[in-house]
């Protein structure tokens, strides 16, 4: 089985860190984004990934071969971000006649996926949510087989929403219908969908069944991050202790940050090379390298490399750069 991940966003609703960071390279609880999906992919045994890059994908590939040098990665460069379905079809020459797992590349999810090796039909990650409007949903009937997809259906007669995992069973099949779109351009809200390639799919007799996703946690906007941060906390449980500072768990700090005279969390994450001092931070996360000196931060987002001193409020602070109040107070 190959996993495609789409990864060539430019994540406009995480700036100002995804200026100079690609989304998903964004902390969350200790480690990037991408490093959550591929280590749950290689939980599950799939060492084979397709990774479709835009946005400083050259950021990410170096990323990926330093951190996983044993993972079987092909990279595929989508020129312009047409749509989910153009890029699959972009990556359509790395794969042939294989079973496929498509993972959003801003999405982290909480589901036991080894059941998909024996699974013999093509089968669509759902959870049932409270506006349909926002996504893709699926149609099925009495049997369970999915009948009809729409992509953001403006009145949905179903809340059975697409969450951003795709398993293909049939890749030749998908690789035709995908051609189908883009030859005769089919586009959805200008764009290629892959929910279109798919009932191109389902229109020519392919079978597709549903599987049930509860643990779906968008990466997308601040606070979506703020929240998965908080889900992945809860799960890892970790227990730090740190002399002369209070850790409320759950909180991840990296062994290989500093921390001095400090309290924090619940619900912090503290990365690598990040230093730590006088400080009470809560519901936040400090990325690699940040200083933070005499602050109250909640609901926070620190970027690579930042600067704080002497601030009591709510963040979001890029990459390198300084915010400094010490002077002031």
């Amino acid at each position: 089985m190959r996993a495609i991940i789409p990864v060539a966003g430019i994540g406009t609703r995480l700036r100002p860190h995804t200026f100079t960071t690609p989304k998903v390279l964004l902390n969350v609880a200790g480690k990037p984004i991408l490093a959550h999906i591929i280590e749950s992919l290689i939980n599950i045994g799939i060492n084979k990934a397709t990774i479709i890059t835009g946005y400083m994908g050259d950021r990410v590939m170096d990323f990926v071969y330093k951190k996983y040098p044993g993972l079987d990665v092909r990279f595929v460069h989508q020129e312009e971000t047409l749509g989910l379905g153009h890029a699959i079809w972009t990556a359509r020459k790395s794969f042939a006649g294989e079973p496929l797992l498509i993972i959003l590349g801003d999405t982290i999810f909480d589901v036991d996926l080894s059941f998909l090796y024996n699974h013999k039909c093509n089968s669509l990650g759902v959870k049932e949510v409270s506006d349909p409007r926002r996504f893709g949903i699926v149609i099925k009937n009495k049997e369970g087989k999915i009948e009809k997809l729409i992509e953001k259906p403006e009145n949905p007669i179903s809340n059975s929403a697409i969450v951003g995992i795709y398993y293909i069973h049939n890749s030749t099949a998908l690789n035709f219908a995908l051609e189908e779109l883009i030859n005769n351009n089919i586009r959805t809200r200008g764009e290629f969908q892959l929910t279109d390639a798919l009932q191109i799919m389902i229109d020519k007799g392919e079978y597709f069944d549903t599987f049930q996703v509860d643990g779906w946690y968008d990466c997308g906007k601040p606070e979506t991050l703020l929240s998965t941060n908080q889900f992945l906390l809860n799960k890892i449980n970790t227990t730090t202790s740190i002399e002369g500072s209070v850790i409320i768990p759950p909180s991840f700090i990296s062994p290989k940050a500093k921390v001095e005279n400090s309290i924090i969390g619940p619900y912090a994450s503290i990365a690598d090379e990040a230093i730590v001092k006088d400080t009470i931070i809560r519901n936040s996360i400090v990325s690699y390298g940040a200083q933070v000196y005499s602050s109250l931060l909640d609901e926070s987002i620190i970027g690579n490399e930042a600067y704080v001193n002497g601030l009591f409020q709510k963040l979001n602070v890029g990459d390198s750069s300084t915010l400094d109040y010490s002077k002031l107070i």
